[in-house]
């Protein structure tokens, strides 16, 4: 990497306030060569730790992740159930966005084996793929809600387990 390319980082940290200018115009001087200032002992650089998810993150992840069955079979059944069970403890609000999650795909489950059950009579197939669409959009929206500290339980969703 270059000299260049090490003051543009340098830059950049500055400009997020990752660093002070201070700090930004003694590494610059070290990069070129010119050392430390006068009387000043050598400081490494500043490292910057990355910032923990908080909890409407964890929740967005919560409903998005139910998305994952439409990638790998039945991921989006195991995936947010686990997410909700490894962080429970750590928050009332991922705890709370989890049971909203899962009186959705427990809903969900028993609806799909029902109207697959009534495909046979032909008015199961219009219903599986109103299912399948409202499976795609739910976690859109509750996500979107979650992202912005909302809580939003999916309608016709039979609470199984307690939200409030």
């Amino acid at each position: 990497m270059s000299v260049a390319d090490e003051i543009e980082k340098l830059d950049k940290l500055r400009q997020n306030g990752a660093i002070t200018d201070e700090e930004y115009q003694t590494a610059k001087a070290r990069l070129l060569g010119q050392g430390a200032p006068a009387g000043e002992p050598p400081r490494p650089f500043p490292v910057v730790q990355a910032k923990p998810m908080d909890e409407n993150t964890w929740s967005v992840l919560l409903h998005l992740s139910q998305l994952c069955g439409f990638l790998i079979p039945f991921a989006g059944l195991v995936v947010p159930i686990v997410i909700w069970q490894v962080k429970k403890n750590e928050s009332a609000v991922i705890d709370r966005h989890g049971r909203i999650v899962a009186n959705w795909l427990i809903t969900a489950l028993i609806a799909g084996i029902v109207f697959f059950c009534l495909s046979f009579v032909v008015i199961g197939i219009p219903l599986l793929i109103i299912l399948g669409v409202l499976c795609f959009v739910f976690p859109i929206i509750g996500g979107a809600k979650a992202g912005k500290g909302e809580f939003w339980p999916y309608p016709m969703s039979y609470r199984f387990l307690p939200v409030d």
